[in-house]
């Protein structure tokens, strides 16, 4: 791998490119699904495809294809892509599905009791689903994979 185009380095170019391409599919994805361009939803943690994972998986990509799938570094990307993938499935998505349920017994309460606990809800969606993991996970490897092809 050669230097990069955007920082100089072209595994971080293809990290970037992998955390961006990942968030402009979930705005076009939107299109789809809620029928409209949602443009918050390049800012927005969770949906398809993870980000998270894109970001991780092209980054042990890249170093597996510059570095060896031997090295010690190849080796750290992916325990470090595991890790970041295990959160966004194990802890983060759980964490999601608590917030959801606690915006509902406290709008419960608001409507009951008459005051607000809160003054806004809590974020819902923050982790991801084993598929969605997915789609970014291939996401990283086809960025990386094919911006290795590309001489810069």
């Amino acid at each position: 791998m050669e230097n990069g185009i955007i920082f100089g380095n072209k595994i971080l170019d293809i990290v970037v490119i992998s955390i961006l391409l990942a968030q402009a599919i979930k705005v076009i994805l939107s299109l789809f699904i809620d029928k409209r361009i949602n443009f918050n939803k390049f800012f927005d943690t969770g949906s398809m495809p993870s980000s998270h994972a894109a970001c991780v998986v092209s980054l042990a990509t890249a170093v597996g294809i510059k570095e060896g799938l031997n090295s010690t570094l190849f080796v750290f990307s992916i325990v470090f892509a595991g890790i970041v993938i295990h959160d966004a499935i194990k802890v983060r998505r759980p964490i999601g599905q608590q917030a959801e349920v606690l915006n509902k017994i406290v709008e419960n309460i608001r409507k009951k009791e008459g005051y607000k606990i809160i003054e806004k809800n809590l974020k819902e969606l923050l982790g991801h689903t084993p598929l969605e993991v997915l789609g970014g996970a291939v996401l990283g490897f086809l960025v990386a994979f094919f911006m290795n092809l590309i001489k810069f």
